[in-house]
């Protein structure tokens, strides 16, 4: 009966999963439409930001987390750092090969095919944006795409943990020179908050509830029954945060609209490149395929709230490479749901778990 169950449950899950790219273009749609007609919503809610983190996504994405960090047990989390293949994947891929392959495939885009459409000045500040894109790896999101794959959650937090501390010390050097700005002001407040809210906030809650829960009703109640109260709380929350980012950008999309679509190719076929690298590269490496998607997945898709921040610091709020960051958020939710399809239909190509 209990495999009966699960069976169900597992079907339900997977018919929501498989029109999930259609709420997420709903969400999209009504937030852009909330940002164009009903402004006041973006206004008051931006009203509650703190080193340039939105405190209404920050929980919302808290939501999306933390039923993942119910997962993590913490002797895993030590055998993870025991198994470096991942790891070197995850790094190489986001910080030797990333930041120039962004700058490549948007600099020749930006400003050779696209010349005849986009002003020299404009480009360039494209290119900034994208550039910042490409030198801000995901941290919190990856949480998400790693769930829909069924990623090791333990060895996501390790690849995410490992990625946080590589951004402190090198993103600013990387975007000082692919940009050749020597004044690259990175604003630690909003790295740190993101940390803090993204990852240890959602992860020493999940730690108390596990500890405390399995503790008072033992394993099997909390692995069979706790763990299923939370199956659609993270697509609901990623759905909400949809509605919310895209309000914010409502009329920056809609009075931009050739501009987004040519500033999207060449952020598309970067994703597609990076995780195409990562996972191929996890292939070739026989790695399991749930260290496999979450490695593909941390790389092609971005710390946008950083991008952002960032570009707004340096650029301005109604400059190019503000916009082109935007772009970024726009265009990484469908192409991470198309990432995370392909990898659900290619797992067979990894071996089984050990």
């Amino acid at each position: 009966m209990k495999n009966n169950n699960t069976k169900l449950d597992n079907q339900g899950l997977g018919v929501f999963q498989k029109y999930l790219t259609v709420w997420v273009g709903l969400c999209i749609i009504i937030g852009i439409l909330i940002g164009k007609y009903i402004p006041s919503i973006p206004k008051t809610l931006s009203k509650f930001e703190y080193y340039k983190v939105s405190i209404p996504v920050a929980i919302l994405i808290w939501l999306m987390i933390y039923p993942m960090m119910l997962k993590v047990d913490f002797s895993s989390v030590v055998d993870a750092t025991k198994k470096p293949k991942g790891l070197i994947v995850t790094c190489v891929t986001n910080w030797l090969i990333k930041p120039f392959t962004m700058y490549l495939i948007a600099s020749f885009f930006l400003k050779v095919v696209f010349k005849a459409f986009i002003p020299e000045n404009l480009a360039t500040e494209y290119l900034a944006g994208a550039v910042l894109l490409g030198a801000a790896p995901c941290t919190a999101m990856v949480f998400v795409w790693s769930y829909l794959t069924k990623g090791d959650p333990a060895y996501t937090l390790v690849q995410v943990a490992v990625n946080d501390l590589i951004i402190l010390f090198a993103f600013t050097p990387i975007v000082a020179i692919l940009l050749g700005v020597s004044d690259v002001a990175v604003p630690y407040g909003t790295l740190i908050l993101s940390t803090i809210l993204f990852v240890v906030i959602p992860l020493i809650a999940g730690y108390l509830t596990r500890k405390s829960v399995i503790k008072n009703w033992g394993i099997e109640y909390f692995e069979n029954e706790f763990l299923k109260k939370f199956d659609n709380i993270t697509i609901i929350g990623l759905l909400l945060t949809l509605i919310i980012i895209f309000s914010f950008q409502g009329e920056i999309i809609l009075n931009n609209p050739l501009h987004i679509i040519l500033i999207a190719i060449p952020l598309t076929i970067q994703t597609f490149l990076i995780f195409g690298i990562a996972y191929g590269w996890a292939r070739l490496w026989k790695l399991p395929h749930s260290i496999a998607a979450p490695a593909g997945m941390i790389g092609a898709s971005n710390f946008f709230e950083l991008a952002v921040a960032v570009a707004i610091s340096l650029f301005g709020l109604k400059s190019g490479a503000a916009l082109a960051t935007v772009v970024g958020v726009l265009t990484e939710v469908p192409i991470m749901l198309t990432l995370v399809g392909i990898a659900n239909r290619t797992k067979g190509w990894f071996p089984e778990e050990g």
